[in-house]
């Protein structure tokens, strides 16, 4: 167990925030984290496996995921792919993650509005 706390994580780079919320519903292996991206940003992100393979040794390493010893039916799987899931610290850092960019937009508003408004337009 990592004893690393989320907001010492934050800023996610943007690629493992993209791999959080593509694991957010359960294990995945790498081909189906990319097409999982692909499909949450109607294709605006296509992930390359140099990137995803990057990300996910690097979120290893920090505590964001772990391999899944969790495997579907060998009938229907290949026994090569490595599975990942979220750990307690991914999903507390997504979440911290998710705040802390809400709590930006709405600085980004308040700002865009007190432009426009000082502005008289």
């Amino acid at each position: 167990m990592s004893s690393r706390v989320p907001s010492e994580l934050l800023p996610l780079p943007v690629s493992q925030l993209h791999i959080l919320l593509a694991l957010i519903t359960g294990d995945k292996h790498g081909y189906a984290i990319m097409k999982e991206i692909e499909a949450l940003s109607d294709g605006a992100v296509r992930m390359g496996p140099g990137t995803l393979y990057g990300a996910v040794k690097q979120m290893l390493k920090s505590g964001l995921i772990e391999e899944s010893s969790d495997r579907p039916d060998p009938d229907l799987d290949d026994e090569r792919r490595r599975y990942y899931r979220l750990t307690d610290l991914g999903r507390h850092a997504l979440d911290a993650e998710v705040a802390r960019m809400e709590q930006l937009a709405r600085t980004a508003r308040t700002r865009q509005l007190d432009v426009v408004q000082g502005q008289g337009i």
